[in-house]
């Protein structure tokens, strides 16, 4: 029997992937994760009492996958600034799975004060893999020059949802970008 409600839970949050992915959070319903899954709409509140709670748990299931996925992109680099490049083509290439786009379908939505802060934690730990690249580089403020990597993540993220880019890739902009934007040197 637990075996089974597991599964009934991954399956849930899968179809939720799926429709945050793909309709964004107002596609996020009862009704829809009841017809993806093939359950009545009476039973996914079972599992779930709103739709937040989805979203909470879907954020606890992905986020910790997506920061080590950035994390061993990270180790795998050679230099410092080989660990930078990575962090920022990694969450660019992250960000075309669903996990990451349901991710940005619910950051703007419904969730809790604490949900909130257990996401913000999390994207702050993600950034303390730079902050640490940044003190072996010499940076004179680590903390403040990680917060703008990431904005500069931020901002290539949205830009590369447009697929409007000709030429070279919005990862190569921002990669070029926050290279030449971290030396140390004035």
């Amino acid at each position: 029997m637990a075996e089974h409600r597991h599964m009934q839970r991954a399956a849930l949050l899968d179809a939720a992937r799926s429709l945050l992915a793909e309709g964004g959070q107002s596609a996020l319903t009862f009704p829809a994760l009841a017809e993806r899954t093939g359950l009545a709409r009476s039973s996914v509140y079972e599992y779930f009492r709103s739709r937040a709670a989805v979203v909470e748990e879907l954020c606890a299931a992905d986020f910790p996958v997506w920061a080590g996925e950035v994390e061993a992109a990270m180790h795998a680099a050679d230099s410092p600034e080989e660990r930078i490049a990575a962090y920022v083509r990694c969450q660019l290439a992250l960000a075309g799975d669903r996990r990451h786009r349901a991710v940005v379908a619910i950051s703007s939505g419904e969730l809790s004060a604490g949900a909130r802060e257990r996401i913000r934690a999390a994207h702050g730990s993600l950034i303390e893999l730079v902050v640490g690249v940044l003190g072996e580089l010499g940076h004179p403020d680590p903390r403040l020059g990680a917060s703008l990597v990431q904005g500069v993540v931020d901002a290539a993220v949205r830009r590369a949802e447009l697929n409007v880019e000709p030429g070279p890739t919005v990862a190569d902009h921002a990669v070029r970008m926050v290279l030449r934007g971290i030396s140390p040197r004035d």
